[in-house]
């Protein structure tokens, strides 16, 4: 990976930029109309996106309205936190990078197709056999995603996921193994990105620290290595059975 990340420490806290919890952003702006939310806490419904994020993951409070939120017991994603409060049970953990557009060269792909709810059973096998990351029954309504096909099959996909204000996350940009090499991903991209421009968005995508390769491209093709992200899976607190075992009685 060439470019380096800006120490978490070096960012002023005073101004937050957009993307730093850009999930939240999303919720509670382009994307509202999906949001399920509990004061500080928000969530896609879940056939939509597995995101869920916090206006704080600092605020206690913001933790405290999650398990409202979810339900006790529950697992779940939370974007842009490391370390959950006492009581609640961290699964799994992960490290990603951000990457913005800022020499990407974006324009219409001819030979990309529209995907829409009908679409569906093949975005999902597609995704299956690749695994871009999580793709849901309801979460081509999220954004525009174009397909390419060969023969009919659908071959290769990108689109648009995360929209805080002013930005809009390219996604599930995957090619099916026996067709990769053409540059059918990358077409793609420039084609989503071509959208995203035309409404006055930016383009930023996400990808897994560990997935150099995809990083390398990413960069080759125009984007920037922005910061490091970091995420958990959580199980919140089952109150249900702090309230069964009840008071605990210690006898002398």
């Amino acid at each position: 990976m060439s470019t380096s990340v800006l120490p978490v420490a070096s960012r002023s806290p005073e101004a937050p930029h957009v993307l730093d919890n850009a999930a939240w952003a999303a919720l509670t702006g382009p994307h509202a109309r999906f949001a399920e939310r509990v004061g500080r806490a928000a969530r896609y419904p879940l056939d939509v996106s597995p995101f869920t994020a916090l206006a704080d993951p600092s605020d206690p409070r913001a933790w405290d309205d999650l398990a409202a939120l979810v339900g006790p017991g529950t697992v779940t994603p939370v974007s842009g936190a490391t370390v959950p409060p006492a009581g609640w049970e961290t699964v799994r953990s992960g490290h990603g990078v951000q990457l913005v557009a800022t020499a990407l060269h974006s324009e219409p792909a001819p030979e990309a197709v529209r995907l829409g709810p009908g679409d569906v059973p093949e975005i999902l096998e597609l995704v299956a056999e690749t695994e871009p990351g999580p793709f849901l029954p309801r979460t081509v309504e999220l954004g525009t995603y174009l397909g390419i096909r060969h023969r009919g099959r659908l071959i290769a996909m990108a689109g648009e996921r995360l929209r805080p204000p002013g930005w809009t996350e390219i996604s599930a940009v995957c090619t099916h193994p026996d067709h990769r090499g053409r540059g059918l991903a990358t077409r793609l991209v420039r084609a989503v990105a071509a959208g995203i421009r035309e409404r006055g968005d930016t383009p930023f995508l996400h990808a897994a620290a560990s997935n150099t390769t995809a990083i390398r491209l990413y960069e080759s093709i125009g984007f920037t290595l922005r910061r490091a992200t970091e995420s958990v899976r959580v199980r919140t607190p089952d109150r249900r059975q702090e309230q069964t075992a009840g008071p605990c009685r210690c006898d002398a």
